[in-house]
């Protein structure tokens, strides 16, 4: 078990966030994100009560990739809501995403576009944990210059240009 044994408890909210990337047939990479939310007890909402077990949030985001990570199409669908006709209204903004480039700038990007009133809080919080899926969804998939740094390093504590790891497995790109 990863963690140690929790305290006596009882479960009141399920959240679950599952991403996977494909690779298309004309090259190019969808990258598909799905957050639900639920609770174990009826829950009231100011549009009504959503009883337990059922989705209070069900938002969707895919993206399409080409090899330099440049987002070429965005769509996102908002399931289910608090607020039904309300909250869905903002979808169509997430194709804001076309054209922006997964690198570094992109969350300040992203934080420009859709945060606050600007966005969906629960599909723009999808935006990251896509983006980084983007990355290991095309790794193996092109092959790098061997001039140019292995994207991962310095992205990481344990990949900084300085850290042991680096010296260990990419000797050529540490600096001591």
């Amino acid at each position: 078990m990863p963690l140690t044994n929790p305290a006596a408890r009882q479960s009141l909210h399920h959240r679950s966030i599952h991403v996977q990337g494909y690779k298309r047939d004309d090259g190019l990479f969808d990258i598909e994100g799905h957050l639900n939310d639920s609770k174990d007890f009826d829950f009231k909402l100011q549009s009504g009560v959503r009883p337990a077990g059922e989705s209070v949030h069900s938002m969707w985001l895919r993206i399409t990739i080409d090899r330099t990570l440049t987002i070429v199409d965005a769509e996102a669908v908002a399931e289910a809501m608090p607020y039904p006709s309300y909250c869905d209204q903002i979808v169509p903004d997430y194709k804001k995403l076309i054209g922006l480039a997964i690198r570094p700038g992109f969350s300040a990007q992203v934080k420009r576009l859709f945060s606050g009133t600007r966005g969906c809080t629960h599909i723009t919080d999808l935006i990251g944990m896509v983006a980084t899926t983007a990355f290991q969804t095309i790794a193996g998939q092109i092959q790098q210059p061997p001039e140019i740094i292995p994207f991962q390093l310095d992205k990481c504590h344990a990949l900084a240009l300085d850290a042991p790891a680096v010296a260990r497995f990419y000797p050529q790109w540490h600096k001591a």
